[in-house]
């Protein structure tokens, strides 16, 4: 028996650490000299991206703070007419990637959309230039992340306030507390370790974000990690650039642990809210209603229908083989992706449940690390070993057999589905450990006494009762495949484009309406993990 667990123990080792080698190789670079490009960007730009990242994760904090947290009280909290709809619709955006929406309001903003030149048949031209704001700048970047991430702090809160005890609540007002009262007093300190942790995940969002930015042209971590690695071909200071990013990433994890640490607050055993909620009426209903409905009209209504006119504009053209091809480039990148990541999953918590074994556990933990890590990150950090490993190769091909072996892992679609494996890891594990929690070990150990081996169980009895969790896991990590931008535009192999590619490369160019019809493609399968997640939240508030 100490053998068999000691033999899964190394495998679950191994495999963990070949999925995590890219980090550790990135790790590394910390003890490598600089060179003069470090230095160039250290007198130059690197101050100017700190500050833009700090700007911005300041101004997303606010943002989805003041969407987020208000309506999150208020769908908790009352009962008004078309609640029912606004309590999952206020999780729309999250279909929305932030580049994209940056590209709607982009086109809608711009000196020639529609807003601009109705205001100039109203206004005066010279007066409508002059106040006018400029949606591609830090202060743009910041709407656009708040607009589609603010539903991160609105999910989690919402929750807390939800399960806040009504007893706590009923005393507060007892003892003379208004509404106002007791929302900042008692309901928010309660509830402050679950907006944090929402809004850590907002701000690492952020961080990761490499399409919005860029086409905003706002010089960050992001930006600069990618202009080092193509325009330099630097791949000791890209990797540099990529530590002193992950450096705000852990710290940012660092004040989610210490945040969690620091709750002092307990509420016993709390009521069911639907039976006591007070019911809102006339001016106070509406603008509850008014509350939730503004984010869901200006982070999903008005971006979804900007991307509707430019598809139906250009579907003529823009439908043919060429995008066919695009498309099957994507989702069977996706399938492949999600299939693999799905079953090393399960293969990992599968073991982990068979095998109570810290090193087994350890290694679990480190292989879902890569979603707290971003894309541009995790893109180099795999094309540095890769491009050594096929260098090596092709130098000891050359020298003993007189050929050349090429790229054999770096630029191909081998390089891309590891990364992304490593990066969405994390996602099917969560959805999968809450499915394999709910199936009692009982039923094992009656499996084991009629003769069936640790296969035969998984086969027949957990994949199964499993089926749920792993679709839902599989979709996941598909429509995540499916939205990531800067992973794929480092490592795709040569004429091999995605939907996001695609809509990227379109904007880069100013043709925003070509940009359409492949970013709405992307928002309509966004929706996937957000139905699901509606669905959830549903049957846990019937």
């Amino acid at each position: 028996m100490r053998k068999h667990l000691n033999r899964w123990s190394i495998l679950t080792l191994v495999f963990a650490l070949l999925l995590t080698v890219p980090l550790w190789v990135l790790v590394s670079f910390m003890f490598e000299p600089t060179n003069d490009n470090w230095t160039h960007l250290a007198d130059t730009l690197l101050p100017e991206y700190i500050i833009n990242s700090l700007w911005l994760m300041l101004g997303v904090t606010i943002g989805t703070l003041l969407l987020g947290v208000p309506t999150a009280w208020v769908i908790s909290q009352y009962r008004f007419v078309g609640k029912s709809v606004l309590h999952w619709a206020l999780l729309l955006p999250m279909a929305m990637p932030a580049y994209i929406i940056a590209y709607t309001y982009t086109g809608l903003l711009e000196f020639e959309g529609p807003v601009q030149t109705a205001l100039r048949t109203v206004f005066d031209t010279q007066t409508v230039n002059l106040w006018f704001p400029e949606v591609r700048s830090l202060g743009g970047a910041i709407v656009m992340f708040s607009l589609v991430l603010y539903p991160y702090v609105y999910l989690l809160a919402r929750t807390s306030f939800a399960n806040q005890s009504q007893s706590v609540m009923q005393a507060s007002r007892t003892l003379g507390a208004g509404p106002y009262k007791t929302f900042f007093k008692v309901a928010l300190p309660i509830a402050r370790p679950a907006i944090i942790a929402g809004l850590t995940l907002a701000l690492m969002e952020t961080l990761a974000d490499f399409g919005t930015v860029q086409y905003f042209g706002v010089p960050t971590f992001t930006t600069g990690i990618y202009r080092t690695w193509s325009g330099f071909g630097d791949t000791t200071t890209a990797a540099q650039l990529s530590i002193l990013l992950l450096l705000f990433v852990v710290a940012l994890m660092m004040i989610e642990v210490w945040s969690r640490k620091q709750a002092k607050y307990f509420t016993g055993n709390a009521q069911p809210l639907n039976q006591v909620l007070p019911k809102l009426k006339g001016k106070h209903a509406l603008a509850a209603f008014s509350l939730c409905l503004l984010p869901i009209v200006f982070g999903f209504i008005l971006p979804a229908l900007q991307l509707l006119d430019w598809s139906i504009n250009v579907a003529s053209t823009a439908l043919n083989a060429e995008f066919i091809t695009l498309v099957w480039n994507t989702f069977s990148l996706a399938f492949i992706t999600a299939l693999v990541t799905v079953s090393i999953a399960l293969l990992f918590l599968y073991i982990k449940r068979l095998h109570n074994n810290p090193i087994i556990d350890q290694s679990v933990r480190i292989a879902g690390l890569g979603y707290a890590i971003p894309g541009t990150v995790i893109a180099v950090a795999v094309i540095i070993p890769f491009a050594w490993f096929d260098n090596t190769l092709d130098s000891w091909a050359r020298e003993h057999l007189d050929i050349s072996t090429g790229l054999l892992l770096s630029g191909t679609l081998f390089a891309l589905v590891f990364a992304y494996c490593f990066r969405f890891l994390s996602v099917a594990l969560q959805s999968i450990q809450s499915g394999l929690s709910q199936i009692k070990p009982s039923m094992d150990e009656s499996a084991k006494t009629l003769g069936a081996n640790h296969w035969t169980i998984l086969k027949r009895i957990h994949i199964p009762l499993l089926s749920s969790s792993l679709v839902t896991a599989f979709l996941l990590v598909f429509v995540e495949v499916l939205k990531e931008l800067p992973t794929t535009l480092i490592l795709r192999p040569f004429n091999f484009n995605t939907l996001a590619v695609r809509a990227y490369e379109m904007a880069a160019d100013e043709r925003l309406a070509d940009a359409g019809l492949p970013a709405l493609l992307i928002v309509v399968t966004g929706l996937i993990p957000v139905i699901i997640l509606s669905k959830m939240i549903g049957k846990r508030h019937a």
